[in-house]
């Protein structure tokens, strides 16, 4: 069913991926509740519809597509849904929902025709590769920051942090042992790392159970987004047209430009296509409209990915690890809530991976600057701005321009002016 053979891969390196990134992205049934909480969502509603979606649209690709990626409601999405929909527009969650509810019927849409593969084929070499690279530094540096390795700064906007602090020194510690486990080519180096921090983060004192393990999941608000039809009048009556473009450009861009790199990584690309690119793409959007109607934010394919396919993964039998996973983590809350709560257990993963993504650099055309200079500005932008979109606009807008430049206008797709416009648009007059 997962053509395992012809992938060079078996049982058990799947299973050790899809536990490797499910123990990387598993934060997000905690962090996306937390988030949302602020838009006054209730916890338990969002806890368990976090994980609904995450198994719909991990499940879909799994079964659809046969790829090792995982789907699950993004950071920054769930941001921009609390602190700038919720927040700035003087609505209810209720009807942002609805926006986003509007939001994935669209995605479903258009994932249905052949416009998103037409989008992955239209990517520059250049651009996948430094979305590839920009990926693995911006989750490099997540993992840096969440642990205090680097901290904020008044002058500088970073710095490093406190080496003394716990968090730190585990991290750092969980790090040196995963690195050793590599070089000597242990397999599921990665998860091993994770295990043995993790038992010496209990031994320390500083993992605990105080909360238990076991807990019923609930949705207490029931079902948030019941009727398309009301959905659609909720975002027309608050004009919400430039929110429901915000959530399709930023989801589209995130997803895709997360499959191109992990699909990259994983040596799944034909050429500049990828195969299967429209069940995969469908995964995203059919969990986004399911997530809504139980109350997320919109979900997308995870960056966290990676750490399966640096393990090892490159079927769909590592994202049902994934899916299944989260579907017991529902009655495992506080057990679920201590290991993701604590993140220096999963970070130095996180790093390593980064470092195994800038591979990619080596394939960027640096003596051609019309190719080299955009790839370069999705390096740098995605970890400093926090947002694999905000990278993949900057890309997209230099590029075309660039080219037009040089008098070689032709050779640009022309999905890429499109998209070029759109997010000159969105950057210049959309709140973000």
């Amino acid at each position: 069913m997962f053509k395992l053979r012809e992938n060079n891969t078996n049982v058990k390196t799947e299973l050790l991926a899809g536990l490797t990134t499910f123990f990387t992205m598993v934060y997000i049934v905690v962090v996306n509740p937390v988030i949302l909480a602020d838009a006054g969502v209730p916890f338990d509603q969002v806890f368990t519809a976090t994980i609904i979606s995450a198994v719909i649209g991990t499940l879909w690709m799994a079964l659809f597509a046969n790829y090792p990626i995982a789907i699950a409601p993004g950071m920054g999405l769930n941001a921009y849904f609390a602190y700038s929909v919720v927040g700035t527009n003087d609505i209810t969650y209720e009807t942002a929902f609805a926006a986003v509810f509007i939001a994935g019927i669209i995605f479903v849409l258009l994932s249905l025709t052949a416009f998103r593969e037409k989008l992955i084929e239209a990517i520059p070499t250049s651009l996948k590769y430094g979305i590839t690279a920009g990926i693995g530094l911006f989750i490099a540096f997540n993992g840096l920051r969440l642990t205090g390795i680097i901290t904020s700064h008044p002058s500088n906007l970073v710095a490093l942090g406190d080496l003394h602090s716990a968090s730190a020194l585990l991290a750092l510690v969980g790090l040196a042992i995963t690195i050793i486990l590599m070089v000597l080519n242990i397999k599921g180096a990665l998860f091993v790392g994770m295990v043995l921090t993790g038992l010496i983060a209990y031994f320390t004192g500083h993992l605990s159970f105080d909360q238990g393990f076991v807990s019923l999941p609930s949705l207490p608000e029931g079902l948030i987004v019941v009727n398309p039809i009301t959905a659609f009048g909720e975002v027309v009556s608050h004009g919400l047209y430039a929110v429901v473009f915000s959530f399709i450009l930023v989801t589209i861009f995130d997803t895709t430009g997360t499959m191109v790199g992990v699909a990259q990584q994983a040596g799944l690309m034909k050429g500049n296509s990828l195969p299967r690119a429209k069940q995969a793409l469908l995964s995203d959007s059919v969990a986004t409209a399911t997530g809504a109607i139980f109350g997320t934010s919109p979900t997308t394919a995870y960056i966290e990915s990676s750490s399966g396919v640096a393990a090892g993964g490159r079927t769909g039998l590592t994202s049902l690890t994934v899916a299944v996973l989260f579907l017991i983590s529902a009655f495992f809350g506080p057990l679920v809530g201590a290991v993701s709560g604590l993140s220096a257990i999963t970070a130095p993963a996180l790093i390593v991976v980064g470092f195994l993504m800038m591979g990619s650099i080596a394939e960027i055309k640096w003596g051609e600057l019309e190719e080299a200079f955009p790839a370069f500005l999705i390096l740098l932008s995605m970890p400093l701005t926090s947002s694999i979109a905000t990278g993949i606009a900057l890309g997209f807008i230099s590029y075309p321009l660039l080219k037009l430049v040089k008098g070689k206008g032709r050779q640009v797709h022309p999905l890429m002016y499109i998209f070029a416009v759109l997010f000159f648009y969105q950057l210049a007059f959309l709140p973000h």
